[in-house]
């Protein structure tokens, strides 16, 4: 049967080609004559190469795909009321997850993005979007859907001035639409990304660098604590892919730096944020640092599978999803130059960037004891509602 498969299909080598993941051998054939007839039997010595690539892609895709399902039950659980405690990953499953080659992924998907839809294509493929994900088009400033040439222009949209009101009333409004993950204080160097996951704040946010008078502090924490009395709050907001992919200024404030760590580009989904311990500091990331009327602020816009581009509107430098990178690397820019000593200034509700589809806003901030959050666990918010205030 294989010397009859190499004669239709062509030579050992080609044939080696044709099945892609092996490398197959010459077969010695051996003749043998009955009744008079000439038959022909091929050794069953058959030479297999395995490629180490194509089975460690099988493997990572299929094991992200087995813990997407287990992800999908327990968020089945979570809508009828049911807590389900995380179940973390041991380092092996995370080895495995980050052996999928999301940002080859990303940028191949970035590119699909870019490429012109004819105009009869357009509505069925714009309209399956909306059903899977639930988009509100009666928001978008531009509801004709054959006017979105790609899915870059679509997932980028603007909305009408109207359909997002700013909170006059609270100092700190949510920079996007979203799920709230977690909030509260910060204790002990450790934030939640979800309630009972925890990620270390120094490597979330890299050395502490920008303010020189904070450094004899031994705890971090307390270095970015400028005022005495204050305490340091967080904020996790997580963007599905129908939400409005653009976030805004949070509260007025001054950015005076820019940290952008390169990383993996792995799902920040609510399951995965709760499967993998530190999945933040994993991925790539561009951390925003400044202050506001109470001291230290930053807002970190979070890269995610499909998700390489982060883009800064006031930052056209910034590159992310670069094929190539140093792994725990991090590149800083200052804001602050000798002419201009008040950095980027946003006012509460400016325009700030975009992700090419959903992932995560994470807020950092210092304010005094009695700053109250005006949210609850996992309840949906648009951009400009109140998040907290004094």
């Amino acid at each position: 049967m294989a010397a009859f498969m190499w004669r239709a299909c062509g030579t050992p080598q080609q044939w080696a080609r044709l099945v892609g993941c092996a490398s197959v051998r010459s077969i010695p054939v051996r003749s043998l004559r009955t009744n008079g007839r000439r038959l022909h039997a091929a050794s069953t010595n058959l030479a297999v190469k395995i490629r180490p690539l194509y089975v460690l892609l099988g493997t990572g895709g299929g094991y992200a795909g087995y813990k997407q399902y287990e992800n999908y039950k327990d968020s089945r659980l979570e809508k009828l009321g049911i807590e389900v405690p995380p179940k973390l990953a041991q380092t092996w499953e995370v080895a495995i997850y980050k052996s999928v080659p999301t940002r080859l992924l990303s940028r191949a998907w970035g590119r699909l993005n870019q490429v012109e839809l004819p105009t009869w294509l357009r509505k069925p493929v714009y309209q399956l979007y909306i059903w899977t994900f639930g988009v509100n088009m009666k928001e978008a400033a531009v509801e004709d859907l054959h006017q979105y040439r790609n899915l870059s222009e679509f997932f980028r949209r603007k909305l009408k001035p109207q359909a997002r009101p700013v909170c006059d009333s609270h100092s700190v409004i949510s920079p996007s639409d979203g799920k709230i993950l977690h909030f509260g204080r910060v204790k002990n160097c450790e934030v939640e990304q979800v309630k009972g996951v925890t990620y270390s704040l120094e490597s979330f946010l890299g050395p502490q660098t920008w303010t020189e008078n904070q450094l004899h502090k031994t705890s971090f924490q307390d270095q970015l604590v400028t005022q005495e009395g204050n305490e340091l709050y967080h904020c996790v907001i997580y963007l599905a892919p129908g939400d409005y992919h653009c976030f805004h200024s949070p509260t007025d404030w001054n950015v005076y730096h820019r940290r952008h760590f390169p990383g993996s580009l792995m799902s920040v989904n609510p399951g995965v944020a709760r499967w993998i311990k530190e999945l933040f500091c994993y991925n790539e990331r561009v951390v925003l640092t400044g202050g506001w009327k109470h001291g230290f602020f930053s807002l970190t816009a979070v890269g995610a599978t499909n998700v390489g581009s982060i883009q800064i509107y006031f930052d056209r430098g910034l590159q992310t999803n670069s094929p190539r990178y140093s792994k725990g690397s991090y590149n800083d820019l200052s804001y602050v130059t000798n002419n201009n000593q008040d950095g980027i200034v946003m006012r509460k509700g400016d325009q700030l960037g975009e992700f090419n589809l959903g992932s995560t806003i994470v807020l950092i901030f210092e304010a005094p004891k009695d700053f109250n959050f005006n949210l609850k666990p996992g309840q949906k918010i648009h951009f400009g509602e109140a998040v907290g205030s004094l």
